[in-house]
């Protein structure tokens, strides 16, 4: 079914590669008006969005220049999707200070800058919906040397559930996709790097990851982009509040 996002008008960071670019191409496909944001936007060359930009999210003041602008010529968003993020790797041994303060920056922080700066114009518009990413490792499930990530994406559930009790009569819906081990660059790194700490093949280092789910496979971005477009479109009007897990099981 084509069209279930036809003419709202979204905004995806991270839409540079990986989860972020399958979302933002999968609302391309389903009719929104797209503006898709990456840090880099020489990634976003290739994706067929209405309005491709530069954006760092560790900034609210270009937050804030950006939804000023999305304000005036669009209304406002119906549809927000947080996707930036970092996976930081180490138990809390090998957490320092600065670890925690870059990853809730980047993780939990740029979502709270992003709503703060949208909502008021979606609220105007009467409503819309967030999709805010957070993970499996999180409040959900404990994984093994993701200590800071988890922390992070836990608060993402939180901050999650707290916006979407504060606005849910004035028609905004808040929800969180929650993916285990998804395909994408940052997968590919992560295998590199457990390859390199333990002195084994990337072959094997994958195989490691794939034993540990009970689907016997990783999960693609475009799968959860699917997940996001139902989230994003009037199909899921009567939810909002809650973590949505794709994970192939992994946490059941």
């Amino acid at each position: 079914m084509a069209g279930r996002l036809k003419s709202k008008v979204a905004l995806v960071t991270a839409a540079g590669q990986g989860i972020g670019r399958a979302i933002a191409a999968a609302f391309i496909d389903e009719g929104a008006i797209v503006i898709a944001t990456d840090v880099d936007d020489s990634k976003l060359k290739d994706l067929k969005a209405d309005q491709r930009l530069a954006l760092d999210v560790l900034s609210a003041g270009k937050i804030d220049a950006l939804a000023a602008s999305v304000a005036r010529e669009f209304g406002g968003l119906d549809v927000l999707v947080n996707v930036a993020g970092y996976v930081h790797h180490g138990t809390v041994l090998d957490s320092s200070e600065q670890d925690i303060d870059f990853s809730f920056d980047l993780n939990v922080k740029s979502m709270h800058r992003t709503m703060k700066a949208f909502i008021p114009a979606m609220l105007k518009k009467g409503g819309g919906a967030i999709v805010n990413m957070s993970s499996a490792a999180s409040s959900i499930r404990g994984v093994p040397n993701r200590y800071v990530y988890s922390l992070t994406k836990a608060a993402v559930i939180g901050l999650t559930k707290a916006t979407a009790a504060d606005f849910i009569k004035r028609g905004l819906r808040v929800n969180a996709i929650c993916p285990g081990t998804i395909e994408s660059p940052s997968f590919r790194d992560r295998v590199a790097a457990h390859a390199n700490r333990s002195g084994i093949s990337r072959e094997a280092a994958e195989k490691d990851f794939i034993d540990r789910q009970p689907m016997g496979r990783i999960g693609t971005a475009e799968e959860v982009a699917m997940l996001a477009v139902y989230l994003a479109s009037d199909e899921s009007a009567f939810i909002s509040g809650h973590t949505h897990l794709i994970d192939g099981g992994w946490a059941m």
